[in-house]
């Protein structure tokens, strides 16, 4: 059985909306079918971090307590 060529649309990044007016210390992610996609916004032709959804998730969640400010340093 032959396949012929798919064209695989390119991954539409975005930036951290939490970068604020540095735009020299920023990720950008995207979302794919297989997760999320995470790379440093500088270096667009490095490779690129790939994690599930599910870790993705996990990560903002963990992260959340950091950007409000709620988070206790003694723990």
């Amino acid at each position: 059985m032959s396949v012929g060529s798919q064209q695989v649309s390119k991954p539409a990044w975005f930036k951290s909306s939490y970068s604020g007016g540095n735009t020299t210390e920023c990720v950008e992610a995207a979302f794919v079918p297989a997760g999320v996609l995470i790379r440093d916004s500088k270096r667009h032709e490095h490779p690129h971090l790939m994690v599930s959804a599910t870790a993705w998730a996990c990560f903002l969640a963990m992260a959340a307590p950091l950007r409000d400010g709620s988070h206790d340093s003694r723990s």
